[in-house]
């Protein structure tokens, strides 16, 4: 754990939120800065800081985020209308905790 990384101190429950799903890899729970109606966060329970520091071992935990997102999109109603999964990679890319984690973002009423 980096002991200032906002995101391994909810998934060590050092920080109460409102867990949505969660399993021995991941954690998924509401983001607070929510740039959606849905916005959701999908975070390795293991820190990884980001894309970049991914190795070939972590094929599976990427594989998992996208499966458990496509099954949270389904609870959160917005499979049929549509989301986005999305990754910000380093500062230039929109990362701005340093903990890898993928945003499921949707919701938004048809036009």
């Amino acid at each position: 754990m980096e002991t200032d990384c906002i995101f391994c101190k909810i998934v060590n429950g050092e920080i109460p939120t409102e867990i949505l799903y969660q399993d021995d890899k991941l954690v998924v729970f509401r983001d607070i800065n929510p740039h959606a109606p849905v916005h959701i966060l999908i975070v390795p329970r293991r820190h990884i800081r980001s894309i970049n520091d991914l190795t070939e071992e972590d094929r599976e935990i990427i594989s998992h985020m996208i499966m458990v997102g496509k099954e949270i999109a389904k609870d959160q109603s917005v499979n049929s209308s549509g989301y986005k999964l999305l990754f910000n990679v380093e500062r230039g890319g929109g990362q701005v905790i340093f903990h890898l984690h993928m945003h499921l973002i949707g919701g938004w009423k048809k036009k």
